[in-house]
Parts: C-alpha cells; structure tokens; sequence
C-alpha cells in the first residue's frame, strides 16, 4: 500500500495534467493507495479555492474518488459523515473535527457560527463554548 498526496487526489478529481494524471491513474491501477484524512482535507481547500468546486460537486467528487476500488481511507467513516456534514452546510474542517469527536462527551469552540449549525446536523453531541 502507498501512501498519497493531496496533489494526487486532485489530479484524478480534476484531470488537468495530462502527464500527470496519467501516472496518478496507473498508481490507483497497480496499488492500493492510502488516503489520510489530511490529506482529504487539503484536497477540499484546493478543490475549492483554487478550482471553485461547490458543496454537492465537492462531495460527489471525494465520494466518488474515495470510492474507487484500490482505495482505502484513514477513517472512512470519519470521512464520509464529515463529506455529508459539508454537503448540508458546515465548513469541511469542522465537520471532520466533529466527525471525529464521537468519543467525547462535548465539543468546545469560540466559533459562534459552529455552535449554532451543528445542533441541527448532530445527536448526541453537545457543541459549546468552552
């Protein structure tokens, strides 16, 4: 399994290198390529500011890509309840923090627009300021 990086990511979603989307496509055919979670979130970033995707683009273009067959997520599940937490209208970091804070009790942040938004997407988890 090899490892990979954002540019990676967004070649294969964005196919505007030639020569380098080649050779991004012929790794994801021999390999199993592992995707951190870091690097699914710089890829959001890129995607947005740097080729405009909006939300629903964005999350049927990562679905898509972290579905191809060879592959496999840090954290799936992190990920794809984080993609759909965009999809409704939180920023893509903040729904991966809050994806990912399922073992805690309570989520703390100064960010008043977080707290607001995040009531009405989670159960369970209570998000306030500290």
């Amino acid at each position: 399994m090899i490892a990979i990086d954002t540019n990676i990511v967004v070649r294969i979603i964005v196919d505007d290198e030639p020569r380098q989307v080649a050779k991004a496509r012929r790794l994801l055919e021999e390999s199993q390529v592992y995707v951190l979670t870091t690097a699914l979130l710089e890829s959001e970033w890129v995607l947005r500011s740097l080729y405009g995707l909006d939300r629903q683009r964005m999350k049927t273009s990562l679905m898509a890509f972290c579905s191809l067959p060879n592959v496999v997520l840090e954290d799936e599940d992190r990920v794809r309840q984080a993609l759909d937490l965009h999809a409704e209208g939180l920023d893509f970091a903040d729904a991966l923090h809050l994806a990912g804070a399922k073992r805690a009790d309570a989520f703390a942040t100064f960010d008043k627009s977080l707290r607001a938004k995040a009531g009405k997407f989670l159960d369970g988890l209570v998000v306030r300021e500290p």
